[in-house]
């Protein structure tokens, strides 16, 4: 992901983990930022009668998931998970449950970018049913297929890295259809790489920065529709470096 100015909201302590975080809504009560974050939420705090904070692993059971109360298909609620927690929030006098996904990011100081999808080619294709052509150049891209077996397609240039094949390498014909394929499905991937699909999809980002040295902790929460029109903006070109930008993200 390209990084971004992460906003002045600072606070003491710090609280870039998933469990502290739901601590934090589940003590809403008497913790300052919670009660920042259910205000962005749109919550009226007066009319909240309780927040229940759960955390979500990257890795569940079909029983928890069956728990929480989602009967959606297990693979495809995994598959296109980007929550990793969730609020509920039962409002006051109504007795409404209101469900908050929330999508935790951690913006490293030592670090430009954070890395926000991460598969093999083949589940690429099977989600956004790219041609065999399309797969076989992300493939040398990401050094699933090495550019030694395929030789004779690059014998008269020099590749910068003999594990892989970077997109500006790639023969003409291959790299147009990469670049085709993203700018016609843009929006598709950027809300499912950020946002996801189903029961576990994010409503809104909190993205946090941990000081050592002052022991503070700097935080935005955006929802998750501006979060996808601040890093969708752009064109699809190859990078400098001979990756792809989609918009704000870096392939």
């Amino acid at each position: 992901m390209a990084s971004f100015e992460i906003g002045s909201t600072t606070a003491k302590g710090g609280f870039a983990n998933e469990r502290i975080v739901c601590g934090k809504f589940n003590n809403w009560k008497e913790d300052r930022e919670a009660q920042l974050w259910l205000k962005i939420m749109g919550y009226n705090l007066g009319k909240i009668d309780a927040v229940e904070a759960i955390h979500i692993p990257s890795r569940m059971k079909k029983e928890d998931v069956i728990n929480l109360g989602l009967e959606e298909d297990f693979e495809d609620l995994m598959k296109f998970k980007k929550a990793d927690a969730q609020i509920r929030i039962t409002v006051r006098l109504a007795g409404i449950i209101k469900v908050e996904n929330i999508s935790l990011k951690k913006a490293n100081s030592d670090a430009d970018y954070n890395q926000v999808d991460k598969r093999w080619v083949d589940t690429y294709k099977e989600i956004w049913r790219f041609d065999e052509d399309v797969s076989f150049a992300l493939k040398l891209f990401t050094g699933e297929i090495n550019p030694n077996v395929h030789s004779h397609m690059f014998k008269n240039i020099t590749l910068r890295d003999n594990r892989r094949v970077f997109i500006d390498e790639l023969p003409e014909g291959l790299k147009n259809k990469v670049i085709a394929f993203f700018e016609k499905n843009k929006i598709l991937v950027v809300s499912d790489i950020l946002k996801g699909r189903g029961g576990f999809s994010a409503n809104w980002m909190l993205i946090t920065r941990y000081n050592k040295d002052d022991f503070t902790t700097t935080w935005i929460l955006k929802d998750i529709n501006t979060v996808m029109n601040f890093f969708g903006i752009g064109e699809v070109k190859i990078s400098p470096k001979g990756s792809l930008y989609i918009g704000r993200i870096t392939m």
